[in-house]
């Protein structure tokens, strides 16, 4: 068995055959040209190396780098066209042609990234042995400048840019000195009083004041309750009595007020209260009592003062007869509780001294830190100063020893390279075996970009990817020369072709079932051969004993029905739904095919899709249904026109009909999957014109129609139909 592949290769070559021969005309006659080529010059090849060098004497460690980074130099830079350039214009050669026939192979590096070895390889070839030497010399001694002149720019870069952030660097190291010298003034007491160990001795020293004030206090305490209780008095009380006691003018008025109450006392047992000398009295005791109160309030500060007053005349003269004993006592308490709030003061201060030396003790490690950070900025500061300082002399000393880092290890010389002899004969056999493979390959690549199957195995994978039933394929019918007006329509029973439509009917009958009885035919573009199907389709189904009529709904093509051997009525196409209404007479018997029908089409017509949806067909559609065991409607070529769609709500289900080398892949799926979207019953697809053999011993040509004039003028291959 042939596999696809080569299958669908003899297919593109008996399609492109002139093609792939001009292809390998093309190829062979270019080769013969090549072969009749006269024999070249002479060439001759130079030789020269250059290695890696550097100073004899080295001092400075920028002069080391840029020497070991001049060992780095890459294959375009040596053959820049800077060089290339220079040097054609040196020797009066052209620039691309130097650059076409020089070579340099550069060292290898190890794994470690050292260079293998040191040496540079150049090539170069010429007609001319003196010219390949001097230009492999001109090109030798400007890389070696080129090196020269890349260190030397490398080091005045190194030193442009020290002494363009040289400033940069100093003024940063002053910034971070400045910021360090700052901190010290403001926070280096602090941070000396911590390390030496006086700011402890404060917050110590600042405890033993309290303690000592507290001793202090307590005794205090003490005597003033002693003090208290020996007069009765509190301290406000005892200040009072003390000021009030103190004062001459209030002892006065308390003598007066005495020296009066002891004349009223006296003239009261004589004279009645309303006497004018007693209410005289009473008025002067009154007035002096006045003068008495304002004193007092005069004496202890008024009602603002911290010591209360007495509110009446008596407490007021109470309070003010302290004899010298006592009030001394009371002086002695009002001094204490002075010498108290003192000492509470002076605590207060010594614990507020306390919590800040422990608030500023605790801020020590902070200060510390930060000083830290201020100090390592300098320090950080002024190693980069100093580095870059170092950098710029050490820069400065390697600019009396910056050379280039190439040298000369081997000077040009120049070889006659051996050319080989031409041979003609395999010349020509290496250009006819390379015009056969391109040959092959444009046929090939023509095939493959048709986008239509080359063969059944490509359309049955095709269907089965789809999960859609092949219900049959069917080979090509081999037609006379003056058969090619007709369909191959089989008539007779004892064709071979018979069995495969047989088969195809079968299949049909398992999978659609008995209630299917309305078949639509379709084709997803022209000539694949589903007029003939659905004829043959009917034939068989015929010849099985089913009722069977052929419904040709294609009102945009001519009727085939000539190959049934039935003549279509001249006026159809003039009134087709007219004809149509007529169903005895649009419903055609077959002659030579008992149990067959047909409706020819009478297309061409005007506006077919009007007609599709006449009420005229719906009635034809509903008695065929009724009448007979199968009906088959032959529609219209999908990729032209919607027809069939217009159709199908008529039919029980679809019946795709595929033929290699006409049925387009993508056309085919993008059909498949419209039906499977639209819910359209696809019973499944047979393949027409499948590539089978059939016994030639077997074959009745007399079994089959022409083609038609149609069919012949389109140029389609025997099996096919539009």
């Amino acid at each position: 068995m042939t596999p696809p592949i080569v299958k669908r290769y003899l297919i593109a070559f008996d399609k492109y055959k002139w093609i792939g021969l001009a292809s390998f005309g093309l190829v062979l006659v270019g080769s013969t040209v090549v072969a009749m080529q006269p024999q070249p010059p002479a060439i001759f090849v130079a030789n020269s190396a250059l290695t890696y060098s550097g100073p004899p004497v080295s001092f400075s460690a920028t002069g080391s780098e840029i020497q070991q980074q001049g060992q780095e130099l890459s294959k375009q830079v040596l053959l820049s066209d800077q060089i290339i350039k220079a040097v054609g214009t040196k020797l009066g050669l052209k620039p691309k042609e130097i650059g076409q026939n020089v070579a340099i192979k550069m060292p290898k590096k190890s794994s470690t990234g050292e260079l293998e070895s040191a040496i540079i390889e150049l090539k170069y070839q010429d007609t001319d042995g003196k010219q390949a030497e001097e230009v492999l010399q001109g090109l030798m001694k400007a890389m070696i400048a080129l090196s020269n002149e890349i260190n030397t720019r490398r080091l005045k870069s190194i030193i442009q840019k020290i002494n363009e952030r040289l400033p940069e660097a100093k003024k940063d190291l002053q910034i971070a000195e400045q910021k360090l010298e700052q901190y010290d003034r403001t926070q280096g007491p602090a941070i000396l009083a911590a390390e030496n160990g006086s700011l402890l001795g404060g917050i110590t020293q600042s405890q033993n004041q309290q303690r000592q004030i507290q001793l202090v206090l307590s005794g205090i305490d003490t005597q003033i309750n002693s003090l208290e209780q020996k007069l009765g008095l509190n301290v406000n009380e005892a200040y009072v009595s003390s000021a009030l006691s103190a004062d001459p003018i209030l002892a006065n008025l308390r003598a007066q007020i005495y020296q009066v109450e002891s004349q009223m006392e006296v003239l009261r047992k004589d004279l009645r209260p309303a006497h004018p000398t007693m209410v005289q009295l009473r008025r002067q005791k009154e007035a002096t009592e006045t003068l008495l109160q304002q004193r007092a309030t005069e004496v202890v500060g008024g009602v603002d003062s911290t010591a209360p007053l007495p509110q009446t005349v008596s407490a007021i003269r109470a309070q003010s007869n302290l004899d010298p004993a006592r009030q001394q006592l009371a002086n002695q308490l009002v001094a204490l509780q002075t010498q108290k709030e003192t000492l509470r003061q002076q605590f207060a201060d010594q614990v507020r001294e306390e919590v800040r030396l422990r608030q500023e003790y605790s801020l020590i490690p902070n200060k510390q830190l930060e000083r830290s950070r201020l100090e390592q900025g300098v320090a950080l500061k002024k190693a980069v100063y100093d580095r870059m300082q170092a950098k710029l002399i050490d820069a400065r000393t390697a600019e009396a020893e910056t050379v280039s880092s190439l040298g000369i290890a081997r000077a040009p010389i120049a070889i006659k390279k051996a050319q080989p002899l031409q041979n003609i004969p395999l010349t020509l056999g290496v250009g006819s075996f390379m015009g056969l493979l391109v040959g092959g390959g444009v046929i090939f690549l023509l095939g493959s970009l048709e986008g239509t199957f080359k063969t059944k195995e490509d359309i049955r994978n095709s269907l089965k990817q789809r999960e859609v039933a092949l219900l049959g394929e069917i080979p090509s019918m081999p037609l006379e020369e003056w058969e090619q007006h007709m369909l191959p329509v089989i008539f007779s029973v004892d064709s071979p072709y018979l069995e495969f439509y047989e088969k195809f009917r079968s299949n049909l009958r398992r999978i659609a079932g008995h209630e299917a009885k309305v078949i639509l035919v379709a084709s997803t573009g022209s000539d694949e051969g589903k007029t003939l199907t659905a004829y043959n389709l009917g034939i068989a189904s015929a010849r099985a004993g089913k009722r069977t009529l052929i419904i040709e709904t294609d009102l945009r093509s001519p009727s085939d029905c000539q190959s049934l051997k039935i003549t279509l009525d001249p006026d159809a196409s003039a009134e087709p739904l007219r004809y149509y209404s007529s169903l005895s007479d649009c419903i055609r018997l077959v002659p030579d095919v008992e149990n067959l029908y047909i409706v020819p089409s009478p297309g061409p017509v005007r506006q077919s899709a009007a007609v599709l949806e006449s009420s005229e067909i719906r009635r034809l559609m509903e008695d065929a249904r009724q009448r007979f065991d199968l009906v088959i409607l032959d529609t219209n070529a999908l990729s032209l026109s919607n027809d069939a769609l217009l159709i199908q709500p008529y039919s029980d289900g679809i019946v795709l009909v595929a033929r290699p080398h006409y049925t387009e892949e993508n056309v085919l799926g993008e059909a498949i999957d419209e039906f499977m979207e639209s819910e359209m019953e696809l019973l499944g697809a047979v393949i027409n014109g499948a590539d089978i053999e059939v016994s030639s011993s077997l074959i009745d040509t007399r079994s089959t129609i022409p083609y038609s004039e149609a069919e012949v003028a389109s140029g389609v291959s025997p099996g096919a139909n539009n």
